[in-house]
């Protein structure tokens, strides 16, 4: 996760997922060249390893609720947005690399 903010800095974009229709670039290097959501990816691992140390199956529904909730309700609207924001080179982006890896 901490890769993908790096990048984000290092191209001058905004990491902030609130608002993708402000992506100033496209950021395809880097850990972006394995997982078009590195970020979301590394939150999803960690809350998988709390569930791993806290033990039980109760606890995984935890990430189980986040992954639902970002497929659905961030990374589905951002894709929106960054698909009219940078039509055709998204699109193949999109086709290169995998949502989550």
């Amino acid at each position: 996760g901490l890769g993908g903010v790096l990048r984000f800095r290092r191209q001058g974009t905004t990491v902030t997922p609130l608002h993708p229709a402000q992506a100033s670039a496209l950021v395809t290097g880097g850990i972006f060249r394995v997982s078009r959501n590195p970020m979301y990816l590394g939150l999803l691992c960690w809350t998988m390893a709390l569930a791993c140390y806290l033990g039980g199956l109760l606890v995984w529904l935890g990430p189980l609720l986040l992954w639902g909730w970002l497929s659905r309700w961030q990374i589905v609207p951002e894709e929106r947005a960054l698909q009219e924001r940078f039509g055709d080179a998204y699109a193949d982006y999109c086709r290169r690399v995998r949502r989550w890896c």
